[in-house]
């Protein structure tokens, strides 16, 4: 089937979209660290809260058009909201326990795992060998991270203690679960027939507004000073907002597991600015977390060689569903079928 007219190109420009989204959400820990008087909660609930409510203003024209489809999907709605509440309230707290570098390594390096055992048991989908490879790269890259991290806690060179790194990583855990439901959420409404801008200011709109109660009562010190309130300022619009704009679009274009291991990005963003901006200390194991989750990204991103059929005729490979030929109610993906 031909791609419409005006569509742009579909899993390769899903991916580059998803990339950068992790290289702006990768700049948060360090942004958070410029505004210490702010509490973890407080830091979590302006930049997902209004970030998402700016989300929800951009999609309104598409929500109001769409509200009989959401309404028909609100269950996956609810649930989506309340990923995107959850998630910075546990992200940034595990950033404050164990470091910016460790907690954003955690809540993201577990994403893929959840996202693929959502997959799994929600919509039959079987992983690639080519995804379980780069997750295993970027999952072993993680582990190294937080060991070294957790190792210099143990010295009393780290960041905290290493009970607060055993509870930062704990969070993180809960984090990544999180972000995994609420990409999963979207991903599955956009391929049911909404489009992705809808979809997201949905989601996002309805977490923003669970969110607001948390920023009302922890959120004082965000106007105490220009600098916090920069701060805030930053982080809903820029990494949250425009960064979550661009995973949408990406969502559109690529499953979720494949957009939450490519989000391994971001931890590797966040522990090179955790070193250069906020000064802590990364040994020769963590880079090599780093290397790995680079090599994840390789992996990942790569084009795929065209399939060798008889005769010696190449065939290209199918290409990705899109949200124009995606099917309202698009069965489990059969056994065997590539994931990227």
């Amino acid at each position: 089937m031909s791609r419409p007219a005006g569509r742009a190109a579909g899993p390769g420009l899903g991916a580059l979209a998803v990339l950068l989204a992790s290289v702006l959400w990768g700049t948060t820990g360090t942004a958070a660290t410029f505004a210490p008087q702010v509490g973890p909660l407080a830091i979590g609930a302006a930049a997902m809260g209004l970030g998402g409510l700016l989300q929800a203003l951009l999609a309104g024209r598409g929500i109001a058009r769409g509200r009989a489809a959401l309404r028909a999907q609100w269950r996956i709605v609810l649930v989506g909201g309340a990923g995107v509440a959850l998630y910075p309230l546990a992200f940034y707290t595990s950033m404050h326990l164990a470091g910016v570098a460790v907690g954003t390594v955690v809540s993201i390096g577990s994403a893929p795992l959840a996202s693929a055992l959502i997959e799994r048991l929600a919509d039959g989908r079987r992983l690639s060998r080519r995804w379980m490879a780069g997750a295993a790269l970027g999952l072993a890259g993680t582990v190294l991270l937080c060991a070294a991290e957790a190792a210099q806690a143990g010295t009393g060179t780290g960041t905290g203690s290493a009970r607060q790194t055993v509870a930062g990583v704990g969070l993180g855990l809960v984090a990544g679960v999180t972000y995994a439901v609420y990409a999963w959420a979207a991903h599955r409404l956009i391929t049911r027939g909404i489009g992705s801008r809808a979809a997201m200011g949905a989601v996002f709109g309805l977490g923003g507004l669970m969110l607001v109660p948390v920023l009302l009562a922890t959120g004082a010190p965000l106007v105490a000073s220009w600098a916090n309130a920069g701060v805030g300022l930053y982080m809903a619009l820029v990494p949250m907002f425009i960064g979550y704009v661009l995973f949408g679009f990406g969502l559109s274009r690529i499953p979720v597991s494949t957009a939450t291991t490519l989000s391994l990005l971001e931890p590797a963003v966040a522990a090179v600015f955790a070193v250069l901006v906020v000064g802590e200390h990364f040994p020769a194991l963590g880079w090599t977390g780093i290397a790995l989750v680079i090599a994840c990204l390789g992996v990942l991103t790569a084009p795929s060689r065209p399939v060798r059929v008889r005769g010696g005729a190449a065939a290209s490979p199918a290409p990705a569903p899109t949200r124009a030929t995606a099917p309202a109610r698009p069965a489990p993906t059969p056994p065997g079928t590539p994931d990227w």
